[in-house]
């Protein structure tokens, strides 16, 4: 009993042995052993005559009129075939009933297998085709591009052929196919744009086109031919190189709801994978003599041929072309004051060279956003990366199943990313954006014409398939390629050696320039002090205006001495030297107590609240937790709202020193938190009371509570920016 063949059970249809062929030829196989016919079709005799040889006798000398060339044919195809040319087929001409016939033979496993294909009446001259052919294969060699070599390769099929539509297909990453040129009867639709899904062309049917590259469908309408068998006990018989092999009912269903009454395809393989195909359709039945398609397979050959090539120039240009970009990124690099500088001058190219729609750039709280990719949607999958893909270098994903569910509404059609994180201590990530496919496809418009649905379901039309498709590349973008991803791979190696370059410079001048405050100015400025104190011993008495003076010096020379101290230590940070520290028992109290009054004496307008135990002991270090309090306090003094006091309190919590500096001020902004603690910051906010600041005094802050043993944090309660700092008694 034949299977109903479904869409649902299409892709397992076994097409490659139907037990049918198309009825403009016969096919006769043999035992290769004993050349006993095992196989023979139903029309067989009718187009043959009486001398074919039927079931289940060996081949005679009288067999098909006795004629020679057949039997030499058959006898030298099956001996060479014994020595392992299996498939290669041998065609000859011959004559037999009073008709033409094209004799393809070939060995396919045991059996020995010969088409009689009639020589359809109109065929012309082989010379002329020949020429033509050979025309066209010159022609093909001097195309410098893949859409020329198409836009050739389906005139010279058309002209050859005669088909009233001839298309050069180009199958993409995902199998579906693209027509993307065409020669037509001016009666005929455009298909040229058209988009169709990998299902149209289930897999065993693509394996058949790679290793068969040339099929034709002299007759869509045409009931196709039993093949009787000799023993029913043999296996079916493996047509996949038969030219006559009959049709899958699911592609008879297809052709006749296009109103397409022949068809051929003609296989362009790239490397063993079917990369694309030239597809011609007639409105009515059409015989093409094998002559003519096995030029047009010689001519689809050098298609492939020049294709690859193409293709080879085209990977070696877009090579170079990344080659150049990643050399113009780096120096952008070497010589921009950051790496995120340098990836925002350079964000246009950088969407080009990855075929990308939008493109992030982030770095700490930085971010730049380039193309229409909305900015809520680039930061929050910046903070994904940053949070859940911190132990990953390079992040390649293209469908929005990918994404954690509550990006995916934000992202809306972008759901293709590949991002690179060039800087792992400051979370800096380049990050290339695609588009759904649904989003980024031209398309070609829908048919205007209706195709009547046949009973294998409405997408068997070119609007069905065509909608099908849409439906199908939902929530996914075009894959990032092994290239893209190399390149990607490639990019960020030299980003974070050009960066670590800049960095090392950097690093050289500063330490330069630390080591000249440290040495050169620091005796200066002792002598400048001393300069001071000595001018008001010699002034008369009573002199205020001398005595003031004197104060200015000593207190300007002593914050020079502090800002060059804190640069020495921050330099100490940044070698990863860290604080000297000599720890031993200490009052906290009564330092902080004495820290303040301090701090009160040289800025007299100040208003500081303590409240802290008469004693608290702990053990630290006496100068580095006096440094603490004095940066602490002089943050809150610089950034408070003024005629506000500040709020110092100390209390102890199970064994930790509680240490509290809060200042009346509106929350910090968001975007400069994370660099709260970070020495010599890019960004910080304008400050008229605090001009001279180096943003130097968290940075050291934080370094003495860790050394400690601590932590310090930042909050805002009640209108209040509040440090928070925590160290072990």
């Amino acid at each position: 009993m034949t299977q109903t063949v479904t869409l649902e059970n299409c892709d397992s249809e076994p097409i490659h042995i139907p037990g049918l062929v198309q009825p403009h030829g016969t096919l006769i196989a043999f035992d290769a052993s004993t050349l006993t016919v095992t196989r023979r079709s139903a029309n067989t005799a009718a187009l043959l005559g009486d001398t074919a040889p039927v079931l289940g006798t060996r081949l005679e000398p009288a067999h098909f009129m006795a004629n020679a060339l057949v039997h030499q044919t058959l006898h030298e195809v099956n001996d060479t075939a014994v020595a392992g040319a299996d498939h290669w087929p041998a065609n000859v001409e011959v004559a037999l009933a009073g008709r033409l016939f094209d004799l393809i033979v070939h060995r396919q496993g045991y059996e020995l297998i010969a088409e009689f294909e009639e020589r359809p009446a109109s065929a012309e001259n082989v010379s002329d085709f020949a020429l033509k052919a050979h025309r066209a294969m010159d022609r093909l060699k001097r195309q410098g591009t893949v859409d020329a070599l198409l836009s050739l390769a389906v005139e010279t099929v058309h002209q050859l052929t005669g088909f009233d539509r001839v298309m050069a297909y180009r199958f993409r990453h995902d199998d579906s196919g693209e027509v993307v040129a065409e020669r037509r009867h001016e009666s005929l639709e455009p298909f040229v744009g058209r988009r169709y899904p990998a299902s149209d062309i289930p897999a065993q049917a693509r394996r058949l086109y790679v290793i068969n590259t040339l099929r034709l469908i002299a007759d869509v309408h045409a009931d196709p031919v039993a093949l009787a068998v000799a023993d029913p006990s043999l296996p079916p018989l493996d047509m996949s190189h038969c030219t006559l092999r009959s049709v899958s009912p699911i592609h008879i269903e297809y052709l006749r709801n296009m109103g397409v009454g022949a068809s051929m395809s003609i296989s362009i393989v790239l490397n063993g994978r079917l990369w694309g195909m030239l597809a011609c359709h007639h409105r009515t039945a059409l015989r093409v003599s094998y002559a003519v398609r096995m030029a047009c397979d010689v001519l689809a050959q050098v298609l492939s041929s020049n294709v690859q090539s193409l293709l080879a120039r085209e990977q070696a240009v877009r090579t170079s072309d990344a080659a150049r970009l990643r050399s113009r990124m780096i120096e952008a690099v070497l010589h921009a004051e950051d790496t995120f500088s340098a990836l925002a001058d350079q964000a246009d190219s950088l969407a080009v060279a990855f075929e990308a729609q939008a493109t992030v750039i982030a770095e700490q709280s930085r971010l730049q956003v380039t193309g229409d990719i909305p900015h809520e949607a680039a930061a929050a999958v910046v903070h994904w990366l940053t949070s859940a893909k911190a132990g990953d270098d390079i992040v390649a994903l293209h469908e929005r199943a990918s994404l954690p569910e509550i990006l995916q509404p934000l992202c809306g059609v972008w759901c293709g990313f590949l991002a690179l994180r060039f800087d792992a201590i400051d979370n800096g990530w380049l990050v290339l954006a695609r588009k759904e496919q649904i989003e980024t496809i031209s398309w070609g418009g829908k048919p205007e014409k209706h195709y009547v649905s046949g009973p294998l379901g409405p997408r068997l039309t070119p609007r069905g398939s065509f909608d099908i498709w849409k439906q199908t590349v939902r929530d996914t973008s075009v894959p990032w390629g092994e290239p893209e991803v190399q390149f990607a791979h490639q990019l960020r190696d030299e980003l974070i050696r050009a960066g670590a370059a800049r960095n090392a410079e950097t690093y050289k001048a500063r330490t330069e320039l630390i080591a000249v405050l440290g040495h050169d100015l620091r005796d200066p400025l002792q002598s400048i002090s001393m300069a001071a104190k000595l001018l008001e011993r010699s002034l008369p008495e009573g002199s205020t205006v001398g005595e003031r003076l004197g104060q200015r010096i000593q207190t300007s020379s002593s914050r020079m001495g502090r800002l060059i101290g804190q640069v020495l230590d921050a330099s100490r940070l940044q070698s990863g030297q860290g604080l000297q520290m000599r720890p031993v028992q200490m009052d906290i109290a009564r330092l902080l107590e004495d820290s303040i009054d301090e701090s009160l004496m040289a800025y007299p307008g100040s208003q500081i609240e303590l409240q802290a135990p008469k004693s608290l002991a702990m053990v630290g270090d006496p100068d580095r937790m006096a440094q603490l309090v004095g940066n602490l306090v002089s943050n809150a003094r610089h950034h408070g709202l003024a005629g506000k006091p500040v709020r110092v309190t100390l209390e102890e919590d199970s064994g930790t020193v509680v240490l509290r500096v809060a200042n009346a001020a509106p929350a910090i902004d968001p975007g400069l938190v994370p660099d709260l603690f970070s020495a010599f910051k890019r960004r910080t906010g304008p400050n008229e009371r605090n001009k001279s600041g180096l943003g130097l005094g968290l940075h050291i802050a934080q370094a003495i509570v860790r050394s400690h043993g601590g932590s310090i944090a930042y909050g805002h309660v009640d209108g209040h920016v509040v440090f928070t700092v925590r160290i072990p008694r």
